[in-house]
């Protein structure tokens, strides 16, 4: 059984800041006898003296100073996580560790989470580097707590929130063949190296949306990590790639690139944010959202409100 509790550390801390019983037991909501009677029992459960009776200001023993400086280091740190603990049930703090599925979104993203940081400082964020895990999986373990996606899975419990809707298009070289075309045929790649992500060809909409369809399969697929490198590869007239609207205007804008759309309607993704269905209606996730749609439709040229 515990000798000291929270209580006998609040009890002599009001004694000591008043110098008196009548004050501190007025401070901790206590009359005089049921206060006095507090620090008696304790007392007798320490078998040591706390103060000396019948002192004004109120004289501490040597036992009585050490709970006093046990009571200065416990009693700040259990207010702030009281603190905390009622910002997490109000939705106001918490924790948003992302993935992003989506390779060219980090230049959005950024200016997002800058953002979402000045309004919400108490929530803890970070990103999860790497692809060598499968994101929504690890959402749904409570591994991470927000994955931004193209693709979304079924059956997983999650919330999928629709960010926005782009193109994908296709990008080459300027005096490419196929650069005088209207559009895109998914039969005009089977002799083109496509450049991607290294990522599996599951989450390339140029794959699942396009070409697979179609039954067509590139001459060769060749990676790169970074957009900005795939561009180079494009211009070189090393190969094509697919990439978002938004990510090839402003390449196109300087004519390092030529931009086709992939099919006569082109082919339209819908970018989600994806949560737990339990933190759906948190008030710190909303408020990421609600930041990451404002950033994106002030800054991304071709997008549009996702029609789910």
């Amino acid at each position: 059984m515990s000798y000291i509790e929270l209580r006998h550390l609040r009890t002599l801390v009001a004694l000591r800041d008043t110098g008196s019983l009548v004050e501190a037991a007025e401070r901790v909501f206590l009359t005089q006898s049921a206060l006095s009677h507090q620090l008696k029992d304790l007392e007798t459960r320490l078998g040591a003296s706390l103060f000396i009776r019948k002192t004004r200001p109120v004289r501490f023993t040597t036992a009585g100073k050490r709970l006093l400086k046990l009571a200065d280091e416990v009693l700040p740190q259990v207010h702030g996580a009281e603190l905390d603990l009622a910002r997490l049930a109000g939705g106001e703090s918490g924790r948003i560790y992302m993935a992003i599925e989506c390779h060219s979104c980090f230049e959005w993203l950024l200016p997002a989470i800058n953002e979402y940081r000045e309004h919400w400082s108490d929530v803890e964020l970070d990103i999860a580097s790497g692809f060598h895990f499968e994101p929504l999986p690890a959402l749904a373990r409570g591994d991470l707590d927000l994955v931004v996606t193209a693709d979304p899975v079924a059956d997983l419990g999650l919330s999928y929130v629709p960010l926005f809707s782009y193109e994908a298009q296709l990008a080459l070289a300027t005096d490419h063949e196929l650069a005088s075309k209207p559009w895109i045929e998914p039969a005009d790649l089977a002799g083109e190296v496509l450049i991607t992500y290294p990522v599996d060809r599951s989450r390339l909409d140029i794959f699942t949306a396009f070409l697979e369809p179609a039954g067509v399969e590139p001459l060769r697929v060749r990676t790169a990590e970074l957009t900005t490198m795939m561009i180079q590869l494009v211009a070189s007239a090393r190969g094509v790639c697919c990439l978002p609207n938004w990510a090839l205007h402003e390449y196109r804008q300087r004519d390092f690139v030529v931009v086709k759309s992939l099919g006569e309607e082109g082919i339209w993704p819908t970018l989600y944010a994806a949560v737990r269905a339990d933190q759906r209606d948190a008030p710190f996730i909303d408020g990421f959202i609600d930041v990451a749609k404002r950033t994106c439709f002030a800054n991304l040229v071709g997008i549009v409100t996702a029609d789910v």
